[in-house]
């Protein structure tokens, strides 16, 4: 599978010289297969610039989607393929207690907050209500579980067909109010099972340990706790993701050597920059 990041902030970052390595847009990662399967994780403001990427040839899209917050699906409206007859596009996300998916998203996208409805959109659109699922999406096997975060919040784990898997965990708390992290086995540790042996974890890393401590129980890692968690799942890759808007270039470079110090981990870490792309 190929592996790219179109967008890796937690909101909107002013763009300039001092963001201009890491990038502005929201988050949205793309996952190709070798037999053409193209899934998309989150509709953030990256999504518009996936979509102007995109061969007329394809024919079918699926959009995971890990929870419904803003700056997970600014792009939806902006997405090019939405407005081609002959493609299928399937969304898949959380509904909550009280709506489906398709109302939920409604609520977006439809005036006044957007000028064309759901229905309206001449793609074949279909929605598939998550968490507790697992599946195969064309050549991918996907699961989808919850995970702690505001709101219903899943994660996701895809598995290509050779064995080789990728976690996205991208809004995370898994220290949640934990005096000692990790203080509980591996099965107990929200997205745990999801991130297990993975060959390459995408997983939040908003905060340094110094905001952290200002922001518990907002739903978001510190890099010392997100590093930690990748230890305790065991994987081979990390790339750290959801980045502050108000950290700049330097910031995050900062940040991610200290994190890298304090909490020592065993892999390999890639930084979270718009525009790589990772072969798995």
């Amino acid at each position: 599978m190929k592996v790219t990041l179109w967008g890796t902030r937690g909101s909107i970052a002013s763009p300039g010289p001092e963001t201009a390595r890491y990038g502005g847009n929201t988050s949205c990662v793309s996952v190709a297969g070798d037999e053409g399967t193209l899934l998309v994780l989150d509709a953030g403001t990256g999504l518009r610039r996936l979509g102007a990427s995109l061969p007329e040839s394809l024919r079918r899209v699926d959009i995971l989607l890990t929870h419904l917050h803003m700056d997970h699906i600014q792009g939806l409206g902006f997405f090019a393929p939405l407005h081609r007859e002959d493609l299928d596009v399937h969304v898949w996300g959380p509904g909550s207690a009280t709506l489906r998916l398709q109302a939920r998203l409604r609520r977006y996208l439809s005036p006044p907050l957007f000028p064309v409805n759901l229905s309206e959109l001449p793609c074949r659109l279909t929605f598939h209500d998550v968490p507790d699922v697992e599946g195969d999406i064309g050549e991918f096997r996907v699961r989808a579980a919850l995970v702690c975060h505001p709101g219903p919040t899943v994660g996701y784990r895809i598995t290509q067909p050779d064995g080789a898997t990728l976690a996205y965990l991208p809004d995370h708390e898994p220290a949640l109010a934990a005096p000692r992290f990790p203080a509980l086995p591996r099965a107990w540790t929200s997205g745990a099972d999801l991130a297990a042996q993975a060959d390459l974890l995408i997983h939040d890393g908003q905060y340094s340990t110094a905001e952290y401590a200002c922001h518990c129980g907002w739903g978001h890692s510190s890099l010392e706790h997100a590093f930690t968690f990748g230890t305790l799942a065991g994987v081979k890759r990390f790339v750290p993701f959801h980045h502050d808007p108000a950290h700049t270039d330097a910031d995050l470079d900062r940040m991610t050597a200290e994190a890298i110090d304090a909490a020592a981990p065993d892999y390999p870490v890639t930084p979270g920059i718009e525009g790589t792309t990772i072969d798995l």
